[in-house]
């Protein structure tokens, strides 16, 4: 109940004027995000860099109906692109980019605008030795996402696509996506869905998380195995070893802020350990997603609350 609530709240818009405008420092979200600037997201790629984890940048923001709006995220990929290469962080770090945040929104020509500006992304990033991955939205994006995917895989091969378990599709996605040059995460999803086309309880979500890993693993793409479980990092690791993978044909990946000493871990024994770091102004949605994911982050961000508000 307390998941399905914080859920709904990261979409509500009186909430969201709410709590983006109580008298609270930065300091609440930066357990969760790395800063407003690509500056501040470059000195946290830099140091995560220093502990061998690898990095994906996400620029906060989504649902854009505004075409200026979605011009303006562009230019902010592109600056923080430059940046990393300016630091040498690529390939090490790579960009993760939501499709409603560059123009997915914008009624019926939104596919077209979307696809065109994360063009100007992928070229952006391969000039400076670096990938682009898809994040992935609300199931009634699934299909559209895709089909940028799609487009976008003709000229950028190695942009990468993002799968939810929660999804009953996602079995079938994952069928189709496990192919050689194949880039896939597979994430449980964060999004409050529908039960006609979501499973509906952890358990459930779990099952389907394990079935579609083991269509990536034994398949002939590149797994990206996204999740905090310690279990499903174990079965990950074990289905790897069962499909003959060497470290390196697959990757863990973890958000900036949680489980950072398992993320460690991981690099030390020489996986591959991504991180997925959020940085920009707009992120009430992101940290109330992250709050329902992890109950104890609610207290965490209630303290937070009370001693910084």
């Amino acid at each position: 109940m307390l998941r399905r609530t914080l859920l709904a709240l990261s979409r509500s818009g009186r909430v969201e004027q709410l709590v983006t405008t109580m008298p609270v420092s930065s300091g609440i979200v930066a357990r969760f995000v790395a800063g407003r600037s690509s500056e501040e997201a470059v000195a946290a790629t830099a140091g995560l860099d220093r502990d061998g984890l690898a990095v994906t940048l996400d620029h906060l923001g989504e649902d854009t109906v505004d075409r200026e709006q979605a011009g303006r995220t562009v230019e902010a990929y592109l600056d923080v692109l430059g940046a990393l290469s300016t630091a040498g962080l690529t390939p090490q770090a790579e960009v993760s980019v939501k499709l409603s945040a560059v123009g997915q929104a914008l009624g019926a020509d939104g596919s077209r605008v979307a696809l065109d500006n994360a063009r100007r992304i992928c070229r952006a990033a391969r000039d400076v030795g670096t990938t682009v991955t898809l994040d992935m939205e609300d199931h009634t994006t699934t299909d559209s996402t895709l089909d940028v995917l799609a487009d976008l895989r003709q000229d950028f091969p190695e942009t990468g696509a993002v799968l939810q378990a929660q999804l009953r599709r996602t079995e079938g996605d994952c069928k189709d996506l496990a192919h050689a040059g194949s880039r896939v995460r597979l994430c449980k999803g964060a999004y409050n869905e529908p039960e006609s086309v979501a499973h509906q309880t952890r358990a459930d979500v779990d099952r389907s998380y394990v079935r579609c890993l083991k269509v990536l693993m034994n398949g002939s793409g590149y797994p990206m195995v996204a999740t905090h479980d310690p279990r499903l990092v174990r079965i990950a690791g074990m289905l790897a070893g069962r499909a003959d993978r060497q470290r390196g044909t697959y990757e863990y990946q973890m958000l900036y802020g949680v489980r950072p000493e398992e993320q460690k871990r991981l690099a030390q024994l020489g996986e591959t350990m991504r991180v997925y770091v959020p940085y920009g102004d707009q992120w009430y949605a992101y940290l109330v997603r992250r709050l329902a994911e992890r109950p104890q982050n609610v207290t965490f961000f209630a303290r937070s609350l009370v001693s910084k508000g």
